[in-house]
Formats: C-alpha cells, structure tokens, sequence
C-alpha cells in the first residue's frame, strides 16, 4: 500500500507537533516559516498519511538534479513500523532521476543509541557515508547520499542558489580517524 502525499499548511497543528516532537529548538526553524517557503517552486513541505492516520513528514529543498531533505519525521508512535522506509520510497517515486542528500547529527565521541539507529535506518534505505560533515544551525552534521555521487562544490552552489546566496554552511570532510 503506498501512502498518501498531502502539502502541507498552518492548519496542520498535527505535522506541526510531530516537527515539534521530532527537532530540539536549537535546529528547528520556525514552522510558519516552513510553510511559507514551501510555496517556493523548489521547496516542499509534504505529511504522509496511511489512509486517514498521519505517519510524517518530510521537509525538501529540490534543485538541479538534488534532493537535500532538511527535516524528516516520522511520528513518535509509528516509528520502527516502516513509514520512514515508505516515505523515502514515496520520495523516490516523486523524484526518480534525482540524488537524495540528507545531513544526520554527527558525534565523533560517544555516539546515542538514537544516532547510530537513524544512520543504520539511512544506510538500510541506500544511502551511503560521503566522508563530509556541514555544520547548520549551529550542529555539527554528517552527510549521506543517495543515488549518486555527492560533490561538495555541487552541494555549496546548490545550498547557495536555494538560499539566494545567505546559506554557506561550512562543509569539510571527515577526520581518517572518523571514517568507519
């Protein structure tokens, strides 16, 4: 059974308290914000719904021939059932001929048991480490790919034309030593 795509609006206090659920504030950006720019030609914000229960969301930026997801959540109650695998899959249905870029939180210490589970869940939706980490929002983050090869000056011009040239993230690759 395949999910059904809704965009989202202001009225879906719904999607708004699983993104509220799912991102600590000090990465969350303010989610009229969210909506307003998912009017933008290259921006979507779109919840997930298994006939009338809602599962998630996902939060995009699309351009060129890449995906960058910046939030992505699946509500608290339904995770490890298999909708963030089905989204990701709606996702690639919508967006077949494009490469999918997401940025994971990244701890070269002490990894949480929650951060080793979302990067397994990542790996085992096919994609795979770039040896780059960016830092957005203050976080340092490491960068996965899907479908292709990721460039990081491909990945900065994209960041900047979608910002209109207000987001340079720094973006380095990872230490030897952190590369598992």
């Amino acid at each position: 059974m395949e999910l059904k795509i809704k965009k989202v609006n202001l009225k879906n206090k719904d999607v708004k308290k699983i993104y509220f659920d799912s991102f600590p504030p000090n990465v969350r950006m303010p989610f009229w914000m969210m909506v307003l720019m998912s009017k933008l030609w290259n921006t979507k914000l779109l919840s997930f719904y298994d006939n009338d229960k809602l599962c998630g969301f996902i939060y995009i930026a699309v351009q060129f021939k890449q995906i960058f997801v910046m939030f992505f959540a699946v509500d608290k109650e339904l995770r490890s059932k298999g909708y963030g695998s089905k989204i990701l899959n709606q996702l690639k249905k919508l967006y077949p001929m494009k490469k999918v870029i997401v940025s994971i939180e990244h701890s070269s210490t002490d990894k949480t048991e929650e951060q080793e589970r979302r990067k397994r869940f990542y790996f085992s939706n096919g994609f795979k480490e770039t040896g780059y980490l960016i830092r957005m929002s203050g976080v340092e983050q490491e960068i996965l790919v899907r479908d292709g090869q990721f460039s990081k000056a491909r990945f900065r011009a994209f960041l900047a034309l979608y910002s209109m040239g207000t987001l340079w993230p720094k973006i380095w690759k990872k230490c030897v030593t952190e590369v598992q």
